[in-house]
């Protein structure tokens, strides 16, 4: 006996209004609000987008395509939003921050100068990370054909995966969500553990630099 899918909750009931309103550029829309809004969760509406082509409301390849150019166009905003920002101004409020300093940024620029392109690739497949690393690279001014041909890549292949996903589980498409849940409480657990570090060492350094009275 197939089980009963969960009721859908509020982001899934919109997307698939849009869906069934626009076709295959809601979907589009939908990855692209995403991109901006990360509260909205791709792991929700690309399986959705997955199993409404199942349907027959529009193609499988309409729907890769059009939640493709979708995150292409919102990471675009977000390269263009880091791009305005700068450098500068990063490092003038980095300044004002306590525990960081304009060293890091510095830091960060290099980091960013060598492995840029690989951090935007693979950027665009980890939970979290796929929208904020649109703005590095706008600080940066990475090349816009090729910040734009790496985002392309990265988010087609994660969007590929979870749109047939939802293509080929069908009513089961919500099940989807519960192993990409996994895998974001995994990248919220590093990054937790990564700011943890780097305060215990800066507040280390901080104590260190103290004048002895």
């Amino acid at each position: 006996m197939t089980p009963t899918p969960p009721p859908l909750n509020s982001v899934a009931s919109w997307a698939v209004d849009l869906m069934e309103s626009l076709g295959a550029p809601g979907a589009g829309i939908a990855i692209a609000l995403e991109n901006l809004f990360p509260p909205l969760p791709s792991e929700i509406i690309l399986p959705l987008a997955g199993f409404t082509a199942s349907r027959g409301s529009f193609s499988l390849l309409e729907a890769l395509v059009w939640t493709t150019a979708g995150s292409l166009v919102g990471a675009l905003v977000l390269y263009g939003l880091g791009a305005w920002f700068g450098a500068e101004r990063l490092k003038r409020i980095a300044d004002r921050l306590p525990l960081v300093r304009v060293a890091d940024v510095e830091r960060a620029e290099a980091w960013f100068a060598r492995h840029g392109g690989k951090a935007v690739l693979l950027g665009r497949m980890i939970p979290l990370f796929r929208s904020l690393i649109s703005i590095p690279a706008g600080v940066e001014r990475m090349p816009l054909g090729r910040f734009t041909l790496l985002t392309a890549l990265g988010s087609g292949l994660w969007n590929t995966v979870f749109v047939l996903a939802g293509y080929g589980l069908g009513e089961n498409w919500h099940l989807v969500e519960q192993y990409a849940d996994i895998l974001q409480k995994l990248v919220i657990l590093a990054c937790a553990a990564a700011l943890a570090v780097f305060l215990t060492i800066r507040i280390r350094q901080g104590l260190r630099a103290r004048p002895a009275r």
